[in-house]
């Protein structure tokens, strides 16, 4: 596993733990890095994910790529949406418009991105360049569903 991959999984993990066994909740400009460095994390990975489908195919970089995002997709990125990190700075000021923290659609659109994620998964084993490429269509528009109603453009 890359090197940043696994801190950044490391730091989600330690977060979303430290959550759910009720302890203080991490600074909200903590939360809002950890969740830019997982989204950097999954543009990432389907930009290597494209490149392959793209140009020359390669399944295992493909394979990769898409555990990667599964493994994001599926460490509870919601709990690093609480409130008091709607508004504020990360590594950058943070880009979510605060209808998300209440509006019950981030969830269903969140649970979409998991189930798209994780079939792209099974989809890369195949090794079918066709059925990825689709797949991995179905993955981006989940991700712009959310980006459409949640996230402030510039």
């Amino acid at each position: 596993m890359n090197h940043k991959l696994a801190i950044v999984t490391l730091a989600t993990t330690l977060s979303i733990s430290s959550l759910a066994f009720g302890q203080a909740a991490p600074k909200p400009e903590n939360q809002i890095k950890w969740r830019q460095s997982n989204y950097q994390v999954l543009a990432w990975n389907a930009g290597r994910i494209k490149a392959s489908v793209d140009g020359t195919y390669n399944k295992d970089e493909v394979l990769r790529a898409a555990n990667s995002i599964a493994a994001v997709a599926n460490s509870n990125l919601l709990a690093l949406f609480t409130p008091g990190s709607e508004t504020g700075k990360g590594w950058r000021d943070t880009t979510v418009k605060p209808a998300f923290f209440t509006d019950k659609r981030a969830a269903e659109l969140n649970n979409a991105f998991i189930k798209e994620a994780n079939e792209l998964v099974k989809v890369a084993q195949s090794g079918d360049v066709a059925a990825v490429k689709e797949q991995h269509g179905k993955l981006a528009k989940a991700c712009k569903a959310c980006h459409d109603d949640f996230r402030v453009t510039n």
